[in-house]
Order: structure tokens, then sequence, then C-alpha cells
């Protein structure tokens, strides 16, 4: 069972297939997703899912959640069937 909250990276480890980290942050892209659905600010949203600090570090903080939330938006679009039937292999 992944954690509730688990650590964030600063950038997505990009790959072609379902990656240790993406099913560690399934609940992570879940989160990105609804929060931008209620319209809700990106620093709130990186501040509380991602644990950044956007006032300390607004460059860091906002890369973080594009690249969290493009990566989300693309597993949604791409490989959400092979997510839900368990299917890790290359997503092509």
């Amino acid at each position: 069972m992944p954690k509730r909250d688990p650590d964030v990276a600063d950038e997505v480890p990009w790959s072609d297939r379902i990656t240790p980290y993406d099913e560690a942050h399934f609940v992570t892209y879940m989160r990105l997703l609804d929060a931008e659905a209620d319209g809700a600010d990106w620093q709130e949203v990186a501040q509380i899912v991602l644990y950044r600090d956007p006032v300390a570090e607004p460059e860091r903080s906002r890369h973080c959640w594009e690249d969290h939330l493009r990566w989300a938006k693309w597993m949604t679009k791409t490989c959400y069937r092979k997510i839900l039937s368990g299917d890790r292999d290359t997503l092509q």
C-alpha cells in the first residue's frame, strides 16, 4: 500500500512506462488533478500537496507543481487503462 503523502521529487522521473515513483504517487497525481478541477491556486496546491514553499522558493515550487501536474494529465490520457488493469508494461 503506497504512503498517503510520499516524498515528492522536484521533477517527475519521466518514462514511457509506469514507474515505481508513479505507483507511489498516484494519490498525489489525483490530488493535483482534483485541485486543478476545483480552480485551486497553484501556490496553495504546491504547499499542501507537494510540500513546497512558494514564498521562499517560487521557481522551484512552480516547476515542481507544473511538472507533476503535466505528468498527471499525461497519465490520465495515455495510461489510465493500464493503471486500472494493473498492466505495468510499456505504455504504447
